[in-house]
């Protein structure tokens, strides 16, 4: 009995635990704080529900409790009147099941123009303050649920690693005194494309893991739709908060069709389509209708590009909207790789185009892009450069540089399912022509 009791209160805080920590610390402005004292709700849950049994409205019953913690640790502090009157009035409020909460709403209000303590948290965990690894890290214990253990083995880092990040995280965001809020005006565009950052590369871990032995780690890719769901749902008029989450839809669209059973990689170009989530694919393409059209008016009202997501977006729709992979619209995709790089110039962004422009335009125009970035530096330790050389090379017929490129990407790799792919086409390369 107090086995299920105890999974239902982990399925309740997986789902709670953000929303608790976020009502909390932008009471106590204090993130660590903050999660102690949600933590302090779990722990009272766990004394208090295998005994009296799980509340209709679990949600609020942990909310309630981390609050009044919160009204504690206030009146301890010796915090002003005015807040702990504040406070008071909200948990008499929650307590006599008042909706909406108008304590919250006003506060929120008072805050910022889209007032939502989930996006405060969200972009005060994101802050640029912090290293990328510790934003991902931060953002994934706060907002994803995931226990510290969750988090390095998903990453496949040391679990004491992972605890120091998250430690030193919520310390420099102390001390650097990052206000807990939404930012405004022209602070807005650089924030946001930190949390769009985090969110992004967490979802990129999950699709294509760096290191071990499988190709995908599927808690990531989800960790980081949800993420960007929660963004888009909280933002509805950012253009790059709809694109991020049109791309990650359309993306994770092809998760059941990446590896076979064995879980080898399966490429794009070889994957059976009918296993895509068609669900997924109208999902992202509505997403991505909905960022268009917010771009269109604000190119009404002065002129805008597309973001960077959702030009990337764009991308990963036109291989959506392509029932085969013969009738892919590369010529399309390599006009929207060109845009990107404007938008957003990368050596990677330039090996994208050319691949697309190998599949518009043949192989021999996409291998002069290639060949003009072999001296880029962000691409010297890159296992897709010598990769997509590789394929080029062969379609060229040029099958000895081809397969010594090819294991120079096997040299480079350090996923053990991507290392058998790339040996597996060195295997299948033909002798060369005399």
């Amino acid at each position: 009995m107090h086995s299920a009791t105890h999974q239902a209160i982990a399925a309740v805080w997986r789902i709670e635990s953000a929303r608790i920590v976020a009502v909390v610390a932008r009471l106590v402005r204090d993130l660590g704080v903050a999660e102690e004292l949600a933590q302090d709700a779990l722990v009272a849950a766990l004394e208090h529900w295998p005994r009296d049994g799980i509340p209709d409205k679990p949600g609020a019953w942990l909310t309630t409790t981390a609050k009044r913690r919160a009204l504690d640790h206030l009146r301890h502090g010796k915090m002003r009147d005015e807040k702990l009157q504040a406070l008071g009035a909200d948990l008499e409020a929650q307590e006599a099941l008042v909706v909406p909460d108008f304590v919250d709403a006003l506060d929120a209000a008072r805050q910022d123009d889209i007032g939502d303590d989930l996006l405060r948290l969200i972009f005060t965990a994101c802050h640029p303050v912090l290293s990328a690894e510790a934003r991902v890290a931060l953002t994934l214990k706060l907002l994803g649920g995931l226990s510290t253990h969750e988090i390095a083995r998903a990453f496949l880092v040391a679990e004491p690693t992972i605890a120091q990040r998250i430690v030193r995280a919520k310390r420099t965001l102390a001390e650097a005194q990052v206000p807990y809020e939404v930012p405004r005006g022209a602070e807005l565009a650089p924030r946001l494309a930190s949390v769009l950052e985090v969110i992004y590369l967490v979802f990129n871990e999950g699709y294509t893991a760096t290191t071990g032995e499988d190709w995908m780690r599927p808690a990531l890719t989800q960790e980081a739709l949800r993420l960007a769901r929660m963004l888009a749902e909280l933002a509805p008029r950012e253009p790059e908060a709809q694109g991020l989450v049109a791309l990650l839809e359309l993306q994770s669209s092809r998760l059941a069709a990446r590896t076979d059973r064995e879980g080898r990689p399966i490429l794009l170009q070889d994957q059976d389509r009918a296993r895509w989530d068609h669900l997924l694919i109208r999902r992202g393409l509505a997403a991505l209708s909905r960022s268009e059209a917010l771009i269109e008016g604000m190119a009404d009202a002065g002129g805008v590009l597309p973001g960077p997501y959702v030009l990337q977006a764009a991308i990963a729709a036109c291989h959506a909207r392509a029932a085969t992979a013969q009738a892919t619209d590369w010529a399309r995709i390599a006009e929207l790789y060109a845009v990107l790089a404007r938008v957003r110039p990368s050596p990677v962004v330039e090996l994208n185009r050319a691949v697309a422009v190998g599949m518009a335009r043949g192989p021999r125009a996409g291998l002069e892009i290639v060949d003009a970035l072999r001296d880029a530096p962000a691409l010297r330790h890159y296992q897709w450069l010598p990769s997509v050389r590789a394929d080029l090379l062969t379609k060229l017929g040029r099958y000895a540089e081809a397969r010594a490129e090819l294991m120079r990407a096997v040299a480079l790799t350090a996923n053990v399912r991507e290392r058998e792919l790339l040996l597996e086409r060195v295997a299948a390369l033909p002798a060369d022509a005399p």
